[in-house]
């Protein structure tokens, strides 16, 4: 069972052997006798710290481009420092493939820490991208003794560094106080204008219940943050204020921008939480319980089946004739079935201003305001996503004019195909041959 999956819990190996065996043995014992399965089938607990060096020299060699920072501490014997010995401490990581990828990605990062079930504990590190066909895409790893402003900041460091170079790249965490500190820091980077912050608004909400009880009320803060207006925002917080003052009073302790949609200015293409879930159960299911060697060379397995499968996915999109992912194609369908009369037109500025009304055009659903110039609309969409909204696209055929030059360059096929080129089938047989 372990060597089919390594994440198998202790509660199921409990039952496996009780049901198999007839005896139910402890808790302890059924832990201990995993960590040797593990060690069996993925190398020894210990002697896999001793691999990592080896592993970093190798990769460097083997696959030029390749940032492997690794951190050891002094032993001490007697109060002399043994130099011929060290422990480990840190180990930052990222491929070429994924440096490249994240060129062509959604100018957003997200961060997380998600702890390891090995024999000797510990946190892994995860910089998460997306690209325009949703698909998230782990970029940068660290492992790391535990989330502290320290290994924060080892983290951060190295992902400005080698990674996320581009200014006016938006970070999506928790409210970590320990990421905050790193962030913060004046020679990191990572400042506006060079980049800004957001919440994840899962860990938002998931805070703010530990107060106010009920999933009526962390409903109501939710779609507040997902707002893409104000006017839409205060009213979801007017009915919060109704229902209790005080959850005003906490939300509104919180800086706006970095927990609302509204007041992002479009730098979260509408993505409110970290994707760290999704990431660990959908590609990197398993890894936390392995040796921390064999744990560093299954994320660069994992992330060479990913590639190579959306490259095929994006291949034969674009063997169709598609110019755009099939999300994008999907979102403008939807939008195109909702029914627009325009009302008012400036050519020379490209300002409308139209009236939305019901299927029947019996009576009127509201009064938008859009410029195609500054893609903008009053409804928020245009701005928050990068997409034309279904009013931007209204105006789009009552001008008689083409919508895909107002879609944002990370939605087009070609680039959604540039994330996953990196991992050709030469380029990473050769290198897992090493390990």
């Amino acid at each position: 069972m372990v060597r089919a999956d390594a994440s198998v819990s202790i509660k199921v190996l409990l039952n496996a052997t009780a049901a198999h065996f007839g005896f139910r043995p402890t808790y302890r014992r059924v832990w201990l006798a995993k960590q040797k399965a593990v060690a069996l089938i993925y190398g020894d607990w210990d002697e896999s710290y001793n691999e990592l060096p080896r592993w970093v020299l190798g990769v460097r060699l083997t696959m030029p481009g390749t940032v492997a920072v690794l951190r050891t501490s002094p032993v001490r014997v007697g109060g002399h420092l043994d130099e011929s010995r060290a422990y480990f401490h840190r180990l930052f990581w990222t491929f070429p493939p994924c440096i490249e990828a994240f060129r062509y990605c959604k100018t957003l990062v997200s961060i997380d820490g998600t702890h390891l079930y090995g024999k000797y504990g510990g946190t892994l590190l995860v910089a998460i991208a997306q690209d325009g066909n949703s698909n998230i895409l782990p970029v940068a790893f660290a492992l790391v003794e535990g989330e502290n402003a320290e290994s924060w900041s080892f983290f951060l460091s190295h992902l400005r560094e080698h990674v996320t170079p581009q200014l006016g790249l938006l970070v999506i965490s928790d409210r970590h106080n320990d990421i905050k500190a790193a962030l913060e820091a004046p020679d990191g980077g990572w400042l506006p204008p060079s980049a800004y912050r957001a919440f994840c608004i899962r860990l938002v909400a998931a805070n703010f219940a530990l107060t106010f009880k009920g999933k009526d009320a962390r409903r109501l803060l939710v779609n507040a943050a997902y707002a893409k207006t104000e006017v839409e925002f205060h009213y979801w917080f007017d009915i919060l204020r109704y229902e209790d003052p005080a959850m005003c009073d906490w939300a509104n302790r919180i800086e706006y921008s970095l927990w609302t949609q509204h007041c992002d200015e479009g730098r979260r293409f509408g993505h409110m939480t970290t994707n760290i879930s999704e990431c660990v159960n959908s590609i990197l299911k398993g890894v936390r319980n392995l040796p921390v060697c064999s744990l560093v060379k299954a994320t660069y397995g994992r992330l060479a089946e990913l590639f190579v499968r959306k490259e095929r996915e994006a291949e034969a999109q674009m063997g169709t004739g598609q110019q755009f992912s099939q999300h994008l194609v999907k979102c403008i369908e939807a939008n195109l079935t909702r029914c627009f009369t325009v009302t008012v037109y400036d050519r020379d500025n490209s300002e409308f201003t139209i009236t939305e009304i019901t299927p029947t055009g019996s009576f009127s659903l509201g009064t938008y305001r859009v410029s195609l110039a500054s893609h903008t609309c009053d409804c928020g969409y245009f701005q928050a996503l990068h997409f034309p909204c279904p009013h931007a696209l209204a105006c789009c055929a009552y001008s008689r004019l083409a919508w895909e030059p107002y879609v944002h360059q990370v939605y087009r096929l070609s680039s959604v195909f540039n994330v996953s080129d990196g991992f050709h089938t030469s380029h990473f047989g050769g290198f897992l041959a090493t390990i």
